[in-house]
């Protein structure tokens, strides 16, 4: 059995050495940067509340005689259509703090 020697690098080889290495030490330094702040991001998400109230009981007075036709949710607002003795009317919430966020009222031109 023989051993192999090694030679020495020359001087070239081992500049390109200590570079591939400067540069694999650059791209790990940035990959654990890029690993802990997507960690963190998921930490904060999971821990942080963000002022959300828990189950709200909200009652909603509605006009005498009014009927709900539809509800919807459209972005961060509650969309509920009326019908108020043959009018209709669409009152806005917001969905997060369920208080009123407009009123709109349709009629007809006299």
């Amino acid at each position: 059995m023989t051993d192999t020697a090694l030679p020495e690098p020359t001087r070239e080889q081992a500049l390109l050495f200590a570079r591939v290495r400067r540069m694999m030490l650059i791209a790990g330094l940035t990959t654990a940067l890029a690993i802990s702040a997507v960690l963190t991001a998921i930490g904060y998400r999971l821990f942080h509340e963000e002022g959300s109230p828990g189950a709200a009981d909200v009652t909603a007075v509605l006009p005498k005689g009014a009927k709900i036709m539809a509800a919807a949710v459209a972005g961060d607002r509650l969309v509920v259509t009326l019908d108020v003795g043959g009018m209709t009317e669409i009152h806005t919430f917001d969905a997060h703090t369920l208080k009123p966020a407009g009123r709109l009222r349709f009629s007809w031109e006299p």
